[in-house]
């Protein structure tokens, strides 16, 4: 059954549901690698053996949500809260520019204030004018107005993610606060392909009461709503989060099984989708130590590493065990460099590496 679904992938045929589902159900050792070398196939023929860098630059942790799973959610005080000031913004940004990372994404806890969406304005405009418009800049900043997101755009971000966690209403609601709207962050989702940007959705795998049919209705609604770019990961406990506390730490053979359904969900999602930008997410090396070299070799295409000056990060921490804290930006970019060009992969240095599916869908 899976060779012959596998060779349907190859011939370019479409998967119904069933067939999704049955790749996402694969247990077998030899199964799961001919899943992850036709995953890579795609990847290589459709967006290429390259690897496109993403400087991560965490300015805040102040949001005003509470999401049940997240470590920066605003009800927990065990967490020293930050705002860097935009000439860090603008130096961590350089850096990653004179290092040859061909994009930077700049990340935080939500905010709608007028202060700090004046903030990040002054900023993208500062960065494009410091690097003469070179440097990509990927905005992950939550739900915001249509007016915002359009005042973003302008300033010169061309990118944006916002990750729906989950498709299932029910299951949404179970991660948020009641005043947490699962279908106004829908509508953002909308918004920001209106307003132009390149647009990145994805979600948490292995929630608590996550089923397979969730998470293959995850991938069909990001090839419904065409979306551009995928940043999902597997679900980490994070200890100071009311999920966290209801779950004992993983053991060894529950990292394994995490690991496995996020590089299969990456390797699903490559076949399905084809040609979006795929992230090999942080999370992976929180299970595994190749955990995001592996990801590549499912089907990611982009790698995001942290250019956040060390003293921010202990502070940023969205799940328990949050790999590279203590190492600063020339330390991963090296480390990095080295892991992903032994798996045989070019790293395309200097190169904003835009969505082949975004420059599809509109021209």
């Amino acid at each position: 059954m899976t060779d012959h679904i596998l060779k349907k992938v190859d011939r370019d045929e479409a998967l119904t549901p069933d067939k999704i589902r049955y790749l996402l159900e694969l247990s077998d050792e030899k199964e799961l690698q001919a899943l992850y070398d036709c995953a890579y196939r795609v990847k290589a023929k459709y967006v290429g053996k390259v690897a496109y860098f993403r400087g991560i630059i965490e300015c805040s942790n102040i949001c005003i949500k509470d999401c049940y799973y997240c470590g920066i959610r605003k009800s927990n005080r065990n967490v020293k809260r930050f705002q860097m000031d935009e000439e860090e913004m603008v130096r961590e940004a350089i850096w990653a520019f004179e290092n040859e990372y061909g994009s930077v994404v700049i990340q935080s806890g939500e905010r709608q204030d007028a202060a700090y969406i004046e903030l990040i304005e002054r900023v993208l405009r500062q960065i494009k004018a410091a690097t003469d418009g070179k440097l990509g800049v990927t905005l992950s900043l939550g739900e915001q107005t249509e007016e915002t997101y359009r005042r973003g755009r302008e300033a010169g971000a061309h990118r944006y993610l916002l990750r729906i966690e989950t498709t299932n209403p029910e299951l949404y609601k179970k991660l948020h606060p009641a005043d947490h709207d699962f279908e106004a962050r829908k509508n953002c989702l909308a918004l920001l392909k209106k307003t132009g940007y390149q647009v990145g959705t994805g979600v948490l795998m292995g929630l608590p009461g996550q089923t397979t049919d969730d998470l293959v209705n995850d991938i069909l609604f990001m090839k419904d709503l065409d979306i551009d770019m995928v940043g999902m990961g597997p679900y980490i406990p994070h200890r100071d989060t009311p999920m966290g506390q209801a779950i004992p730490p993983y053991t060894d053979e529950q990292k394994q099984a995490a690991l496995t359904l996020g590089l299969k969900m990456i390797a699903v999602t490559r076949i399905v989708l084809k040609d979006v930008n795929i992230a090999a997410a942080t999370a992976l090396q929180a299970l595994e130590h190749s955990g995001r070299e592996m990801g590549l070799k499912c089907g990611a295409n982009v790698i995001m590493p942290n250019v956040t000056e060390t003293e921010f990060r202990p502070n940023y921490v969205l799940y328990d065990n949050k790999p590279c804290l203590d190492e600063n930006s020339s330390m991963c970019r090296g480390c990095l460099t080295r892991r992903i060009q032994s798996i045989g992969e070019t790293i395309g240095f200097n190169q904003w590496g835009d969505s082949k599916h975004y420059e599809k869908r509109t021209t």
